[in-house]
């Protein structure tokens, strides 16, 4: 694939590498105080591919979902906040929807 496109720029390159499922990935991360808060709801926010946030306070816990690549918004989280990730949890959900499944050809 690397061959196909030299470029990372390349419009076409970008879409090899996007994820087409929509995933729900819970985080372990350590929520001291309401500025730590803060500072995970302002890095969440600016994710454009995050549909959805939930941030446990008290359990030390960030759900995340929307269509992204896992790992890639763990690895961005723990850049922008500075605070380490710890992914408890990666559940994949198909963004087909099923009444097209059941239907014959």
């Amino acid at each position: 694939m690397s061959s196909l496109f030299k470029h990372l720029n390349h419009p076409q390159a970008k879409n090899c590498f996007m994820s087409n499922k929509f995933y729900r990935m819970t985080m372990r991360m350590n929520i001291d105080c309401n500025g730590c808060y803060r500072k995970i709801r302002r890095a969440l926010l600016q994710m454009q591919e995050l549909e959805s946030h939930l941030i446990e306070k008290k359990q030390c816990r960030v759900s995340v979902c929307g269509v992204f690549i896992p790992q890639d918004v763990a690895i961005r989280l723990r850049k922008k906040t500075n605070r380490r990730v710890e992914i408890l949890e990666i559940k994949e959900v198909d963004m087909e929807p099923e009444s097209n499944k059941d239907q014959k050809p």
